[in-house]
């Protein structure tokens, strides 16, 4: 068999496709060498990070470091008045059920509640009353009420397994029952209430919780801004500071059709952070790599990030290009844009952590520190071995089937429907096989509309997926190398641009109609199916099965592996690093402070002056127009506000519309993104010059005030009620 590479090598450097639109180009970046010149390199304190759990919140090191100690109410309080929504961060503003987030963190809440010939996303909204405020269905947020360790449970559960799998079934099996019985004594003593519960593992299974969550479902939109305020400088600004972005929203949470009353909210603090104040960015980061094993992060760096980092920057060029072809089309597709090339940047900052040899040289010192740690207490090492070796042998077995993993996964954002939806069909089409009917009649239940519905989707666009079949088919064909007869077949001799273009006009999926005089056939017809991309989707189903069968044996095996692994680092270390982010509430403590880039000093804060500074210096063009409100600001307005600033507190995606709090628990920023150098904090922290952004309090009370004129919303941020 030959090689095959997804990070290919040559000589003394990593060579990583990288693509604009569908053509590649190479890029070269310095080789990770286990050289002798990184052998001195030492492993930081905070290298894991300052993502503190709520279970045990560093009392001590907050009084040592910032001669500050909370009382549990003080934890309790900001606890409470953190909030999540489905995809972000948020937090209660005022006693009245005032919820604030960020903009980005709002957008589909704003498509949702816009009537017909309203231009919310480009215009921005404000309820202007009470009664103006609009309800978006289908929306939720969450406020963590429960924590209670559950950790000897599961772990006795699982240790109870003769193999891995059992291991894991059990494990699987002790979290429901845990689950279902929360949820039954909750009801019984509060049945009014909506409760949601979660089982968290910490530090790979070390330690788990259960997480109760009230959830709020009767929700209505306050206020958004346009797009061009919250996220200007677009694409080209993303993970940069200086930054000059309004990036807020505010929601309201309603019970039984009037405000929500509550104690716990922060109250906005007008003057806001300055340069050295300490800062608690309190919110839900969504995930990090930073306590997996050298083995494992070298599997991220090799295979799974290079491949999706190009997957979302090929999809996200071809939806730019679509919308630049159709510009009507630009609202409509703005948020997968946005989406798509926020990934691509991520991605980029992740491997470019992994990439570098001091970051992987730091991780293999904590990891051989904590090895030794183990081997030198007979007791763990009896009962823990050595996981470390285990895993590296199973990531190995992973590397070997990731190429045909990547090439035969059809769903996803960054894949061609006209893949996943020939998946769709022969799966169901072999599910049926033997039947009369690929759809059955409503006797058994499911209408034959439902199934168009199910198969076919509405959104369903030919000429963009088109476009993305033929980066995916390039991507197939680089990761399979010439070694599948039926990918071969796909092609018959064609270039991916030309077979995407014959088998998308061609295929049946070309039109609804098509479809529909299609899937009138039986199982069997279907499956005999001349469509290429049909019987494409029929050669590689059973490869699929197998491969999905391979990798789930391996997860079973290395999930096994991680559970010792973290009962060991519990041992070993405690609380007294945080574990990886799970989307779930932390506390996270930092300084505002600027840092050095690019030759010169990066400024702690931004002010108003430097977002007109760059509106004109680029000429007022897109992204850093204004709307019109921006363009003549009244003479009230006070230039020298501060707008936006940076903190050394530690964040990742997730932490979106987090409250940035002052000691005295006041509102003093919102935290919106972070700088390109704390890219790599998937897997590092380094405070040096990793910083989060947020929009200062003094800047968004100034918008919302002088350009927004939305007074009855700036009272009651600076009252914490609703003004009467």
């Amino acid at each position: 068999m030959k090689a095959r590479w997804i990070l290919f090598s040559c000589g003394g450097c990593f060579v990583i496709l990288a693509l604009g639109g569908c053509s590649a180009r190479e890029t070269t970046r310095t080789e990770l060498p286990d050289s002798m010149k990184y052998d001195t390199v030492r492993a930081g304190r905070f290298d894991t990070g300052k993502m503190w759990t709520f279970d045990f919140p560093p009392v001590e090191y907050f009084a040592q470091t910032y001669n500050f100690t909370p009382s549990k109410e003080w934890f309790d309080k900001a606890r409470l008045a953190a909030l999540r929504l489905p995809n972000c961060s948020a937090s209660f503003v005022s006693e009245d059920g005032l919820v604030m987030t960020n903009h980005h963190c709002a957008r589909s809440s704003l498509d949702s509640v816009t009537h017909s010939g309203e231009r919310l996303a480009e215009e921005g909204f404000y309820a202007q009353t009470l009664a103006d405020e609009r309800k978006v269905p289908g929306f939720y947020i969450d406020q963590l009420r429960v924590i209670e360790d559950v950790t000897a449970e599961i772990q006795e559960a699982f240790d109870k397994g003769a193999t891995d799998k059992e291991k894991i079934q059990n494990r699987i099996n002790k979290i429901s029952e845990i689950q279902r019985t929360a949820v039954k004594n909750y009801k019984e003593t509060a049945p009014t209430d909506s409760m949601v519960f979660n089982i968290i593992a910490f530090y790979n299974g070390g330690r788990y919780s259960l997480y109760g969550y009230k959830r709020y479902t009767e929700i209505k939109i306050v206020y958004a801004p346009e797009e061009i305020a919250a996220f200007f400088g677009g694409d080209p600004d993303n993970f940069t500071y200086p930054r000059y972005d309004f990036d807020c929203a505010f929601f309201r949470i309603y019970d039984h059709g009037v405000p929500l009353k509550t104690s716990d909210f922060f109250k906005f603090s007008p003057e806001g952070a300055k340069e050295g104040d300490a800062t608690f960015v309190i919110g839900n980061p969504g995930s990090t790599s930073r306590l997996e094993t050298v083995a494992q992060l070298k599997y991220l760096r090799d295979y799974a990030f290079p491949i999706a980092k190009e997957s979302y920057g090929r999809a996200g060029t071809v939806y730019a290009q679509y919308v630049e072809r159709h510009p009507d089309s630009k609202l409509k597709y703005l948020n997968t844009i946005f989406g798509l090339e926020n990934s691509r940047k991520a991605l980029t900052g992740y491997l470019d952590g992994l990439l570098d040899p001091t970051v992987m040289a730091k991780k293999r010192d904590f990891e051989n520190t904590f090895k030794a740690a183990v081997n030198a207490n007979p007791e763990l090492k009896r009962r823990y071995g050595d996981p470390w070796t285990e895993i590296e042998k199973l990531q190995k077995e992973l590397n070997t089937i990731y190429p045909d993993q990547a090439a035969l996964t059809f769903r996803g954002r960054t894949r061609s429907q006209f893949l996943s939806l020939s998946q769709g069909v022969v799966d169901h089409a072999f599910t049926m096989k033997g039947a009369a009917k690929f759809i059955p009649d409503s006797s058994q239940g499911i209408r034959r509309d439902s199934m168009e519905a199910l198969f076919y989707p509405a959104s369903f666009n030919p000429e963009l997926e088109k476009e993305i079949l033929v980066c995916q088919l390039e991507m197939m064909d680089r990761l399979f190398n010439g070694e599948n007869k039926s990918f071969k077949k796909l092609l018959a001799g064609r270039s991916p641009r030309q077979a995407a273009d014959e088998l998308a006009d061609g295929s049946v999926f070309s039109s609804k109609e098509k479809f529909s005089a299609f899937i009138a056939k039986s199982p069997a017809e279907i499956l005999a199916s001349s469509d290429p991309l049909i019987a494409f989707a029929a050669a590689v189903h059973d490869r699929n099965i197998e491969l999905r069968s391979e990798a789930s044996d391996i997860q079973d095996k290395l999930q096994s592996q991680m559970e010792m692994l973290g009962e060991a680092m519990y041992r070993i270390y405690g609380t007294q690093i945080p574990p990886d982010a799970t989307f779930t509430l932390r506390i996270a403590d930092g300084v505002v402070k600027g840092y050095e880039y690019n030759g010169t000093l990066a400024p702690p804060i931004t002010t108003f002056y430097g977002l007109y500074d760059r509106y004109f210096s680029f000429g007022r063009k897109s992204p850093w127009k204004f709307s019109s409100r921006w363009e003549n600001p009244p003479p009230a307005f006070t230039m020298s506000t501060p707008m936006d600033f940076v903190s050394t507190n530690d964040i990742i995606g997730g932490n979106s519309g987090s409250p940035v709090v002052n000691k005295d628990l006041q509102i003093v920023g919102l935290v919106f993104d972070g700088n390109m150098e704390s890219l790599p904090g998937d897997v590092i922290f380094d405070e040096t010059k990793n910083r989060s952004i947020a929009v200062h309090s003094a800047g968004l009370l100034e918008g919302l005030d002088k350009i927004y004129k939305a007074e009855r919303l700036v009272k009651e941020l600076r009252a914490g009620k609703i003004s009467q």
